[in-house]
């Protein structure tokens, strides 16, 4: 397969794109997306997506600068699918999708030649069309470097390389030594920064500057969630970040921005729609202008008032 084809447009070529967000007092700002973990919950009906919204993907799409896709996590990526994807957000110049790999790949360490060919296969439409920033491997908090583990980077590298960059996300904090760090750095891949809740053994680094475009990835701070195995996904991810804790986050992301080609922030902490809130918010700190918000996400979170753009007149009305 030939190498993914270079994000169209480029943001280094159009800084002024959507997506290409310039940073607040900085005259050649390096770009900076900010993204969400997904765009189908039920819990998001009626918070984020209000009465007549039919396309739910188009519709969100117009708000944010990318998609992860996470169903990939759970099945093989179908090209019918994805071709759909990539038609309903075809109006919006700049906008990426991500993806994870499977968990059979990550949680199960098992690399089947369906499930290669699948992603291939599956995400071909999306990464034809220039489309498809990055390629996510995300680990669970117990898998700590060793020759084993090493082994498997080796072989999601050999085998989804070509698809798109591909970033790891590593949990333990084995893997924050100097030599796990330069094993890493080896692979030619890109290592996660993160933001969730911290255990005396979780990967802490402030700043991993390992990849030519950065991903940085947040998981909210629902400390007692995280740590309680019987805590559900949504429980798990329920959080909704503070102004000041989001001012600390656009410090990190400006500081971390400037050590790569680009930067990519997704909001994870998806429950209620708290994940669009915060990445809308974001957007504004990073920018210092006024963002669209969904007017239903307003309602449910009334502090976005301060950073939303008036919505303009209904069309055909008379101003």
């Amino acid at each position: 397969m030939a190498p993914p084809p270079t994000p169209d447009p480029a943001p280094e070529a159009h800084p002024r794109a959507r997506g290409a967000h310039a940073l607040v007092g900085s005259a050649s700002p390096p770009p900076i997306r900010c993204g969400i973990a997904g765009w189908s919950y039920p819990d998001w009906a009626g918070r984020v997506y209000g009465k007549g919204v039919r396309d739910q993907l188009a519709f969100i799409a117009r708000y944010v600068d990318l998609i992860e896709i996470n169903n990939t996590f759970y099945r093989p990526p179908e090209a019918k699918n994805a071709a759909s994807w990539v038609r309903r957000t075809a109006a919006l110049p700049g906008f990426l999708f991500s993806a994870k790999l499977h968990q059979d790949v990550t949680h199960r360490f098992t690399i089947e030649p369906s499930t290669v060919a699948a992603f291939r296969e599956g995400l071909e439409p999306i990464r034809s069309a220039g489309k498809l920033s990055h390629l996510l491997a995300q680990f669970r908090y117990d898998f700590a470097d060793g020759p084993g583990s090493r082994d498997l980077l080796h072989r999601i590298r050999e085998n989804f390389g070509s698809l798109a960059e591909l970033v790891i996300e590593v949990r333990h904090a084995s893997w924050q030594s100097l030599d796990a760090l330069e094993f890493l750095r080896g692979l030619g891949i890109t290592v996660a920064n993160l933001d969730f809740p911290l255990a005396r053994d979780s990967f802490s680094l402030e700043k991993c500057l390992i990849g030519r475009n950065g991903y940085f990835r947040l998981h909210g701070r629902n400390r007692k969630a995280w740590f309680d195995a019987k805590a559900g996904r949504d429980e798990t991810y329920d959080y909704l970040y503070s102004p000041r804790e989001l001012a600390r986050i656009r410090e990190r992301a400006v500081s971390l921005a400037i050590s790569y080609q680009s930067l990519t922030i997704v909001a994870n902490n998806h429950y209620r729609g708290k994940e669009v809130a915060n990445a809308l918010e974001l957007k504004h700190l990073l920018t210092g202008r006024k963002v669209e918000v969904p007017p239903a996400l307003v309602e449910e979170y009334p502090r976005l008032r301060e950073i939303a753009v008036e919505p303009g007149p209904p069309p055909g009305s008379i101003v």
